[in-house]
């Protein structure tokens, strides 16, 4: 289905309704793995960020303030009035937003992997990948990037979830992509800067080994979001929801079953 600003969006399941936000250069395709266990107990919207997946391109220069404007978007066109947000990587930074913005249309907030304050090393390297996917297109880190996201282990057992990953960005339009990329690379200051407004249930989580998104970074996130758990997944990097989607899904179900 497309809402009107030309966001693809799909729905499963019955309950009580669930929102996902996947990151940067991916697709609503990344939550398939967790859809069966999510979609067995809630009404679970996914849909694609701006000139990600099957949606229109970016309709002006992004900032956190439109993407959480697309939500409350997609949303409506889904007839949902208010619902738990799970957002991964950027998409943790978009739902922390979403919730400052519509703080009433958000039942809970699960934020997975994504970053907070970042050393002026790991900043200037986030920088770096942005200045390249305006200058390069969104292949030009790939590789490096499946190094990040995935356990050695995985990487070599698993070719056929790298090609997928790979062809979720390739099809990304390549403005869209580095608005995005400059918005992860820029967006912690803008949400550091407005103090935290949500109170419900709450859950952050990272893997072990996630460079970009550390357990210190989710560590912090929890201290400034009130009643929230936080949860260090051992072993994992960046992607790990696709190495073991059970290690996600289990938390995430737990606190969607606390009350509001």
């Amino acid at each position: 289905m497309r809402a009107p600003d030309g966001t693809a969006w799909e729905i499963t399941g019955e309950g009580a309704p669930v929102a996902l936000i996947h990151g940067l250069g991916l697709s609503r395709r990344l939550w398939d793995p967790l859809l069966p266990a999510l979609s067995a107990r809630h009404r679970v919207l996914a849909y694609d960020l701006y000139g990600h997946g099957q949606s229109a391109p970016l309709p002006e220069p992004a900032s956190l303030a439109l993407y959480a404007r697309q939500l409350a978007g997609v949303m409506n066109a889904a007839g949902l009035a208010k619902a738990a947000v799970v957002g991964f990587s950027i998409g943790g930074l978009i739902n922390r937003w979403f919730v400052r913005a519509y703080p009433q249309r958000c039942a809970a907030l699960v934020v997975l992997n994504a970053p907070h304050r970042r050393s002026a090393e790991a900043q200037a390297a986030v920088e770096g990948r942005a200045r390249a996917a305006a200058e390069e297109g969104p292949m030009a880190t790939m590789d490096a990037a499946l190094e990040r996201w995935f356990t050695p282990g995985f990487r070599a057992a698993s070719p056929a979830v790298m090609e997928t990953v790979r062809a979720w960005r390739a099809e990304a339009d390549p403005a869209s992509y580095a608005g995005a990329a400059r918005v992860l690379a820029e967006g912690v200051p803008a949400l550091l800067a407005a103090p935290p407004s949500y109170v419900g249930p709450a859950l952050v989580m990272t893997g072990e080994h996630d460079s970009g998104s550390t357990p210190a970074m989710s560590r912090a996130i929890a201290a400034e979001t009130p009643d929230a758990v936080c949860q260090i997944v051992p072993g994992l990097r960046h992607l790990g929801l696709l190495e073991t989607p059970a290690a996600f899904t289990d938390p995430i179900l737990s606190v969607l079953a606390r009350p509001s």
